[in-house]
């Protein structure tokens, strides 16, 4: 709980003070996930190159910021390519297409996902729609621990033993409010556009998780990292929220 407050306090301040720093924050966090995705691969002899891939997050975020979502899209591109020319000359054949793959994969997860924050923040309403993306998202997996500890009986899946259905409805209901409160008051939007954007956040969120509970089982680990105490590394915590990000912003701008 210490742990989620002082995130909170680092988001929200940055946030909405400078714009910009709020960036320099989300590249931080993301890039230190790459980190620990990075090193995790290696576990299995997998080879991805951290510079061009940090570089490439710095380059999308850059992109998205100031040029929109073509930027965004063109310099995933680029630095995709720059990552197939880069393994050509750095290991052999051997191993290519596994080392390449998994080099894209972790350039577009979760680096590119990210780069969507900045395409928020280009509106002058942007710091609004980013907390109430992160807030949906929060609660998400606030509503599910709560009623998947009180009542959770049914599991859900295999692939995470915790997740119940009881713990889903609990995400559902406690997005559903979140949102439905936060668009009403910050965005001036209607109830119904905030309570879809809030289930549509508990439904991927969850997938989120599922996704990176998928990846440790394959790859035979616990967590992706250890630098937040009680939570894991920083992807356990990034996980649901870059698979809630796009479309949560895909929402926000039909919508206003």
């Amino acid at each position: 709980m210490a742990v989620g407050v002082v995130l909170g306090a680092l988001t929200i301040g940055s946030l909405y003070t400078i714009k910009e720093l709020f960036l320099v924050v989300v590249v931080a966090a993301v890039g230190v996930g790459v980190l620990e995705l990075i090193k995790a691969l290696r576990t299995r002899d997998i080879k991805v190159p951290a510079v061009p891939v940090l570089v490439g997050l710095v380059g999308m975020q850059a992109g998205a910021y100031f040029g929109g979502p073509v930027w965004l899209i063109a310099a995933f591109a680029v630095f995709a390519f720059v990552l197939l020319i880069w393994r050509m000359f750095s290991d052999g054949t051997e191993g290519y297409v596994r080392d390449a793959t998994a080099s894209v994969f972790t350039l577009f997860y979760p680096a590119m996902l990210s780069a969507f924050v900045a395409l928020m923040l280009t509106e002058s309403d942007g710091h609004h729609r980013v907390l109430i993306f992160v807030a949906v998202t929060v609660a998400s997996d606030i509503g599910g621990y709560i009623a998947g500890v009180l009542f959770g009986r049914h599991r859900m899946t295999v692939i995470s033993p915790k997740k119940t259905w009881e713990g889903l409805a609990g995400s559902i209901i406690a997005c559903t409010a979140v949102g439905a409160w936060l668009v009403v008051w910050l965005l001036g939007g209607d109830i119904w556009q905030g309570a879809l954007i809030g289930a549509l956040a508990a439904l991927l969120a969850t997938v989120g998780d599922l996704i990176e509970s998928m990846i440790k089982r394959d790859l035979g680990i616990k967590d992706l990292g250890t630098i937040l105490p009680g939570h894991g590394g920083l992807m356990d915590r990034l996980d649901s929220l870059v698979t809630t990000l796009v479309p949560a912003w895909l929402l926000m701008t039909l919508f206003f």
